[in-house]
């Protein structure tokens, strides 16, 4: 995970130019943005403490230090949380052995919502449990136990690119909540293994993973082309699993009234498909 502390901290100085920090661009520039001299200057610290950290060799770093750094590189507020988390690998939890398990009560509340498309993520976004209209949307039940993965999803099956109008920014942000859990979890072997397989099949993925953007996934829009009712907008709500910080609670919330509730409606008529939640294997 050094090399991802190194990767990241290159790829967001590499985002900002001399001039939008007050400095003076000099010399022939090798690569874009800001040196890591530059860096160091600007975070009040010395030019070879700032390269021992990006090459992963400094010692333990202080809050103070990595919020000079968050300010020069103009991190958001999630980036500037997964700074600490990678800059700091022994504070990291290992992943767990066993398989991710869904409480009993949230799969009521997951039933409960019988007029709202609505799933829950675990770790590497694996699908753990869904509602018979989240099935009806996105076709859970018919993907292998070991493929229930919403990265898998997103870059794996060809018909994902229809099933989303807007698949290149659906992609960057499956992305980048892909990159936070890596952060949180480096020594997740499974996670290693699917980011391998998805940098090994899809290009697309390969060159959105070495931009390094990471982004939580709270709420948002998302559109959805359906093949029975067709164009869907989706506005979603992502809500934490108490108990288990790993889990998240994922429900699209469409406007009452609007065309996609009646398309909503329509699709619950037609699809004859029964809530079948199941955890990821």
């Amino acid at each position: 995970m050094d090399a991802d502390l190194g990767d990241f901290l290159r790829s967001r100085r590499a985002r900002i130019q001399p001039g939008e920090v007050g400095l003076r661009a000099y010399g022939r520039r090798r690569v874009p943005g800001l040196r890591r001299e530059e860096v160091a200057q600007l975070a009040g610290v010395s030019v070879d403490y700032y390269i021992r950290l990006e090459q992963g060799r400094g010692p333990s770093v202080s809050d103070a230090v990595l919020d000079s750094i968050a300010r020069v590189l103009r991190l958001d507020e999630t980036e500037h949380a997964y700074l600490r988390t990678v800059a700091r690998p022994r504070s990291r939890a290992s992943a767990p052995a066993s398989a991710q398990r869904v409480r009993p009560g949230l799969l009521r509340v997951l039933d409960s919502l019988a007029a709202a498309p609505a799933f829950v993520l675990g770790r590497r976004m694996d699908v753990l449990a869904w509602n018979a209209l989240g099935d009806a949307l996105v076709g859970f039940s018919r993907m292998p136990a070991a493929e229930r993965n919403m990265p898998r999803q997103v870059f794996l099956e060809p018909a994902a690119r229809e099933l989303y109008p807007d698949w290149a920014a659906v992609a960057a942000e499956t992305v980048a909540h892909l990159r936070l859990d890596a952060g949180l979890h480096p020594d997740d072997r499974r996670l290693t293994t699917l980011v391998d397989e998805l940098s090994r099949k899809s290009e697309d993925f390969r060159r959105l993973w070495a931009d390094h953007q990471v982004k939580s996934k709270t709420y948002g829009v998302k559109r959805v082309d359906h093949p029975l009712v067709g164009g869907l907008v989706l506005p979603y709500e992502t809500l934490g699993a108490a108990g288990d910080p790993d889990q998240c609670l994922v429900v699209y919330t469409p406007e009452p009234g609007s065309e996609t509730a009646e398309r909503i409606a329509l699709l619950e008529e037609r699809a004859s498909v029964s809530p079948a939640p199941a955890p990821a294997s």
